[in-house]
């Protein structure tokens, strides 16, 4: 048998670095696929993330009239200048004193006086205030919604009503005879 020649490289005086082992070549492919997989899973989440605070400021109303959510939707308006609607919690508005009885100067009048306070957990704006007159089987012989500024005389100081604050109702209606009996005053 005839000695085979010297590998190719070494006959031509070129110094080549052998190729690495096996084992060198796996881990390093296995680094840079865990690195892209990463680099996926970072970007997915953050696109998610993302998604969420589009769909909350989209929704951002629905999210507002939530206890639980609102802290977070106002605190995420505070951050990026949008705006929150006001709060809307009629049936957290409490009627603390009323009183209906002649009117003291106006002949064929009544004057209603009632105070009621905001228990919600949030300043709310202004409502509606809807007094209803009945008769003595609670049917209503009439019925009327005032606006704030109607109810308490001038325009209110602040658009909203704070948490625990008061105000004081005075109105003055039409009397409707003998009839009506009772009333009931309610928020919208």
């Amino acid at each position: 048998m005839k000695p085979q020649p010297p590998v190719a490289f070494a006959r031509r005086g070129a110094a080549a670095a052998p190729p690495p082992p096996t084992f060198a070549r796996q881990r390093g492919d296995w680094m840079r696929r865990t690195v892209r997989a990463a680099a996926g899973w970072l970007l997915a989440l953050v696109l998610l993330a993302v998604l969420a605070l589009q769909v909350v400021l989209a929704d951002r109303a629905r999210f507002a009239a939530d206890a639980d959510w609102r802290p977070r939707v106002e605190a995420l308006c505070a951050v990026l200048g949008c705006d929150v609607p006001a709060w809307r919690e009629p049936a957290a508005l409490r009627v603390t004193s009323r009183e209906m009885r002649p009117h003291p100067s106006v002949p064929g009048a009544l004057l209603v006086t009632a105070s009621f306070s905001n228990e919600s957990r949030f300043p709310q704006a202004w409502p509606q205030l809807e007094l209803a007159l009945t008769d003595l089987d609670g049917q209503a012989l009439g019925l009327r919604r005032f606006t704030p500024t109607e109810y308490l005389g001038s325009a209110p100081r602040s658009e909203r009503i704070a948490p625990g604050q008061s105000a004081i109702v005075t109105l003055e209606i039409a009397d409707p005879g003998m009839r009506a009996l009772a009333y009931r005053i309610d928020f919208h």
